[in-house]
């Protein structure tokens, strides 16, 4: 790590981050790699390797800065409203999560590339945030329908995390894969990002 104050150390990281995510937008996760990203900073490539030894450990910080985003959205949701139907939550929860696309499209990746060629901290780090999103969701559940038991808390958690994984992939398709499909004949719904959240959250919560 280079010699500097923590505030310079803190404001070269994020800036990597957000380079990385300005290429992440138009580019796909293959295609980026540690050249492209210092191209897109202010100072030069080999700086990069002060600060993250890999494009896994920046993706890594920057689906860590995602989930820290989305946790302040929902945590918003939880301060601002003292009651919430179950539709009501169901649209605030795919609202949070439809302007986070960044977040879900790195959930769709591989992630045992990503965390394998990442060291422990940065690793660590992303782990601390995403417990802590299960948190909030679990504070939000408890908050909004305090009749759920910690039980059927546990069981929307248990269904919903592993749905964001395919929630990308299955809204956001190239005209290659359309046409595949139309071509193939498969019978397919073509859903945005806030209407296949909005469905699932409403049907887990059907019950209540």
């Amino acid at each position: 790590m280079p010699k500097g104050s923590p505030e310079l150390t803190n404001a070269r990281k994020e800036e990597i981050i957000n380079a990385c995510e300005k290429l992440y937008k138009t580019m796909s996760f293959k295609e980026i790699t540690i050249k492209e990203i210092g191209d897109a900073t202010s100072f030069t490539r080999t700086s990069i390797y002060n600060y993250f030894q890999t494009k896994e450990e920046i993706f890594l910080a920057l689906l860590t800065r995602e989930y820290e985003y989305w946790i302040a959205d929902l945590k918003s949701i939880t301060e601002k409203y003292e009651t919430l139907t179950k539709e009501d939550f169901a649209d605030k929860i795919a609202h949070s999560l439809e302007k986070r696309s960044q977040l879900l499209k790195i959930l769709s990746m591989n992630h045992y590339d990503m965390e394998e060629n990442s060291r422990p901290q940065y690793l660590t780090a992303m782990k601390v945030a995403y417990g802590n999103s299960i948190r909030v969701v679990d504070d939000c559940l408890n908050k909004f329908f305090p009749s759920m038991t910690d039980k059927e808390r546990q069981n929307f958690i248990y269904v919903f995390f592993p749905f964001m994984f395919g929630i990308y992939p299955y809204t956001v398709v190239t005209e290659k894969q359309r046409e595949a499909m139309e071509e193939a004949k498969v019978d397919y719904v073509f859903m945005s990002i806030y209407e296949i959240i909005y469905d699932c959250v409403r049907n887990l919560l059907k019950e209540r």
